[in-house]
């Protein structure tokens, strides 16, 4: 037995530095890198200037001069932070103005803000689901959804990815009081799709409700930005919609959307809404303007589409190792963590930021690099770094 170092716990260290080297050794220890610039398709880090396709800003909004603006305008009318949660009064009509907004423009009732998607997810998960109840999960979801599960006390099932054969075979079996059904709309890592559609007929024909996480199909994907549901032009009452507000649009926070009744129900009952201090004022005049810039300036979307375009052609037969998706993710699946490390520093000896992505955010044996495109990239900046993946995938 282990004894403890009373004088300052010297042991719990020695432990936990034992386990970091493990992470070193397999490759698989993290650690920050800071940029010295604002966000976008370049970036400085370290005194050097990188073309970045590291970045989930995806529509080229994070510094948009415009923002910048309405941000400054905002703090010189309400101040930087709210002082207090939105139940104590640090709830200001500019959060209602944005909800209401938020709202019509995803095409549900009510929308709710949270301060970032992870609580988002956490809320509303342990909010809706407790012992007597059954939640379904794709394999493949969000960390935040998993820990939503887990945290819920219900009862869980996980099903292979995308397998919606042995989900309804699951919640066909299922007795449980509530039934809940939650998956990425688009898969962070993998850039697939839900098919919606078919995930709603599901959850129709046998009592479930389904929390889509589209933190990186909002603003994406859809009728100008509008989303997963506008892309298959799905609705249903079944459906509760989740977004984030610091990809696509750019600055930070996250909201659901959903019937007026289950709103009201996450006012009362969301911790992680109940128990924070609010999104700033500040910040929610700025996405306000965000989501004007993104239901009116549909070329941003159309760029996108030509990079990833221009990407594949650039690839040529290297493009097979591509994970093909109609979104900004753009995956480059090289295998080994050594191999994928390898390639995201000579990318980075050639001027390029792209993450290699290893366990246990994807399974063993698919580190890839990570490639997110922005609108504020040229067609220029993707044939380079076509080229330079080129010669790091031999």
């Amino acid at each position: 037995m282990t004894r403890c170092d009373h004088r300052g716990g010297s042991s719990l260290a020695d432990a936990l530095a034992a386990e970091l080297e493990a992470l070193k050794t397999e490759g698989l220890y993290r650690a920050r890198s800071s940029l010295e610039s604002s966000q976008g398709p370049r970036v400085d880090v370290a005194g050097r200037r990188y073309v970045s396709f590291a970045s989930n800003d995806y529509l080229g909004l994070a510094a948009d001069p415009r923002l910048v603006e309405a941000a400054r305008e905002a703090a010189g009318r309400y101040g930087i932070g709210a002082g207090a949660s939105h139940l104590l009064y640090g709830h200001g009509c500019v959060h209602d103005e944005l909800e209401q907004a938020l709202a019509a423009f995803v095409g549900f009732p009510r929308a709710l803000l949270f301060s970032t998607g992870y609580m988002a997810n956490l809320g509303i998960v342990t909010a809706l689901c407790g012992r007597d109840d059954e939640i379904f999960a794709d394999r493949l979801n969000h960390a935040s959804l998993n820990d939503a599960m887990v945290l819920s006390r219900a009862r869980f099932r996980r099903y292979p990815h995308l397998d919606l054969d042995r989900l309804e075979r699951d919640l066909a079996r299922s007795r449980a009081r509530r039934k809940l059904v939650i998956t990425d709309a688009v898969f962070s890592m993998d850039g697939d799709l839900t098919p919606v559609p078919e995930l709603v007929d599901v959850c129709e024909r046998h009592g479930a409700f389904a929390l889509l996480d589209d933190a990186h199909g909002f603003g994406v994907l859809g009728a100008h930005g509008a989303g997963i549901l506008s892309h298959f032009n799905a609705r249903s009452e079944r459906v509760l919609y989740m977004g984030t507000l610091g990809k696509a649009a750019g600055v930070y926070g996250a909201f659901v959307a959903a019937d007026s009744a289950v709103i009201d129900y996450l006012v009362n009952r969301a911790r992680t809404y109940v128990y924070t201090t609010a999104i700033p004022p500040m910040l929610a005049a700025v996405l306000a303007r965000s989501l004007e810039i993104i239901r009116s300036e549909d070329w941003r979307r159309r760029h996108l589409s030509e990079l990833r375009r221009a990407l594949t052609e650039g690839l040529g037969p290297d493009g097979a190792r591509l994970l093909r998706s109609p979104t900004p993710i753009q995956p480059f699946v090289l295998g080994g963590v050594d191999q994928a490390m390898r390639a995201a520093k000579e990318l980075e000896a050639e001027g390029f930021i792209v993450p290699a992505i290893r366990p246990p955010t994807v399974p063993r044996g698919s580190a890839r690099l990570r490639i997110s495109l922005s609108a504020g990239h040229r067609i220029a900046d993707v044939a380079r770094l076509a080229t330079a993946l080129r010669s790091v995938g031999q």
